[in-house]
C-alpha cells in the first residue's frame, strides 16, 4: 500500500511539471511592452515622414535619419530581450538617477514604482540594473530638448522627471558655453506625478551635489 501511495504522488508531482514547464518557458511578449509599442509608433511617423518626402518644420533629414537610426536600434534592443537601460554621467556633478532596488525584491508598502538614487561624475549605472531615467533639478535645463520623434527641439526647465527606454545608454553632459545639460538620445520622456508614480521633488542641483553616491555603479 505504501508502494502504491508513492508511485502516486510521483505521478502527480510528474503531471504538474508537465503542465507547468510551459508556462514556465513563456516569456513575455515584446510586443505589449509598452516602449515596443511606442517606439514602433515613432518609427512609423518617421518612416511616413520620410516616404512622402515631406520636410518636418525644424529637423534636417539628417537630424530625421538619426532619430531613425536610434529608435532603430532601440526597436531591435526590445525585441531580443534587452530590459534594462544605463545612464553616464559626465555633467560634473552628481546627477539623481531613477531605478529599481537593487536586488529587485517586491516591497508591498513601497511609495513609488522605483527609487531616486544619486550617481556620482564620472560613473555609469551598473550594467544589467535598469536606469529608468534621470531627475532634473529645478535650476538645471536640457538644451535641445524632444519628447517626440517629430518634434522641435526646444529647451527644458526642471523639476522633471525623464524616462529612457529599455536598451539606451544616455549619457548626460553639461554645455560648457551654456551651462545646460546635453543628451545624446534624440528623444526622451518627461513624466509628472500625474502620468507616472515617481518621486520627482522640487530641489535644486546644489542640493544633489551634497547627496553621498549610492547608484549601482561601474567606474567610467
Amino acid at each position: 500500500m505504501k508502494i502504491w501511495k508513492s508511485l502516486l504522488i510521483v505521478l502527480m508531482v510528474l503531471v504538474n511539471l508537465a503542465f507547468a514547464q510551459p508556462s514556465f518557458a513563456d516569456r513575455p511578449k515584446f510586443s505589449k511592452n509598452p516602449d515596443y509599442i511606442e517606439v514602433t509608433k515613432a518609427l512609423k511617423e518617421l518612416s511616413q515622414t520620410k516616404d512622402v518626402q515631406t520636410q518636418v518644420e525644424g529637423l534636417t533629414p539628417e537630424e530625421i535619419q538619426k532619430r531613425t537610426e536610434e529608435l532603430t536600434l532601440q526597436k531591435y534592443a526590445l525585441e531580443t530581450g534587452i530590459n534594462w537601460g544605463q545612464c553616464e554621467n559626465q555633467t560634473g556633478n552628481t546627477i539623481a538617477v531613477y531605478g529599481k532596488r537593487p536586488n529587485d525584491d517586491d516591497d508591498d508598502d513601497a511609495l513609488y514604482d522605483n527609487n531616486l538614487y544619486f550617481l556620482a561624475n564620472g560613473q555609469s549605472t551598473k550594467n544589467n540594473w535598469d536606469c529608468d531615467g534621470i531627475y532634473l533639478a529645478n535650476d538645471v535645463k536640457v538644451a535641445n530638448f524632444t519628447s517626440s520623434p517629430n518634434g522641435q527641439g526646444q529647451e527644458l526647465t526642471g523639476p522633471a522627471a525623464l524616462k529612457i527606454l529599455d536598451g539606451t545608454q544616455l549619457v548626460i553632459k553639461t554645455n560648457p558655453d551654456t551651462g545646460a545639460i546635453d543628451l545624446n538620445v534624440p528623444t526622451v520622456k518627461v513624466l509628472n506625478s500625474k502620468t507616472a508614480n515617481w518621486f520627482i521633488p522640487d530641489i535644486s542641483q546644489a542640493i544633489i551635489n551634497t547627496r553621498v553616491p549610492n547608484a549601482p555603479s561601474n567606474q567610467s
